[in-house]
C-alpha cells in the first residue's frame, strides 16, 4: 500500500513537472528576443525569422550634423547695402552631448584678434556719436511736433528717441565701413 502511494505521488510530481515544462516551452515565442543598447543617436534594423536573424546597428547615427547659420549685415555707405554670409559647421553627436556649442570662438577657446577688437570699438564709438547727432536732430523737430493737440508731448519725446536710435544705427554702420570692418 505504501509502495502504491509512493509511486502515485512520484508519478504525480513527474507528470505535473512535465506539464509545467511543456506549457512554458510552448508559450515561448519562436523568434529570438534582442536587448540592444538604445541612446539618443542610435539606430538599428532587425530582420528575423524562425531560422536566422540579421542585425544592422549604428551607435552614432547620424555621426555628423551640419549646422548652417545665415548672417545678414548692413554694409556700404550709410548701411544701405546688405551682406549675407552663410556659415556651415560640422558637429558630431558626441560634441553635442559634451555641451559644446556651435560658436567656433566659444568651442575652440580662440581669442578676438586686434582687428576685431578695433572694429567693435569703432562701431561703439560711431553709435554713440550717431545717437548724439540723431537726438539733436530729433530735438530740433520736437517743438513742431509738440503742437499736435493732446498727444504732442508724447510725439515730441518719440521723435527725439527715434532720431537717436536711427542716428546710432547710421553712425555705427558708417564707422564700421570707414574702418574697413
Amino acid at each position: 500500500m505504501k509502495g502504491k502511494i509512493f509511486i502515485g505521488a512520484l508519478g504525480g510530481v513527474v507528470g505535473f513537472a512535465h506539464i509545467g515544462f511543456m506549457a512554458t516551452y510552448l508559450s515561448k515565442d519562436k523568434l529570438p528576443s534582442f536587448d540592444l543598447p538604445v541612446g539618443p543617436y542610435t539606430s538599428y534594423v532587425i530582420q528575423a525569422d524562425k531560422e536566422q536573424y540579421k542585425i544592422s546597428y549604428r551607435a552614432n547615427d547620424p555621426a555628423k550634423f551640419y549646422i548652417t547659420t545665415d548672417i545678414k549685415k548692413k554694409s556700404g555707405f550709410l548701411g544701405l547695402g546688405n551682406d549675407k554670409t552663410q556659415i556651415v559647421e560640422e558637429v558630431t553627436s558626441s560634441s553635442i552631448d559634451k555641451g559644446l556649442q556651435a560658436n567656433p570662438i566659444a568651442t575652440q577657446g580662440q581669442q578676438l584678434t586686434d582687428k576685431e577688437i578695433a572694429c567693435i570699438k569703432a562701431e561703439g564709438s560711431g553709435e554713440n556719436t550717431g545717437r548724439l547727432v540723431g537726438s539733436s536732430v530729433g530735438a530740433s523737430v520736437a517743438p513742431t511736433v509738440s503742437q499736435i493737440p493732446i498727444i504732442g508731448w508724447v510725439a515730441a519725446g518719440w521723435v527725439t528717441m527715434f532720431g537717436g536710435n536711427k542716428g546710432a544705427d547710421v553712425g555705427g554702420t558708417m564707422s564700421k565701413s570707414m574702418n574697413g570692418c
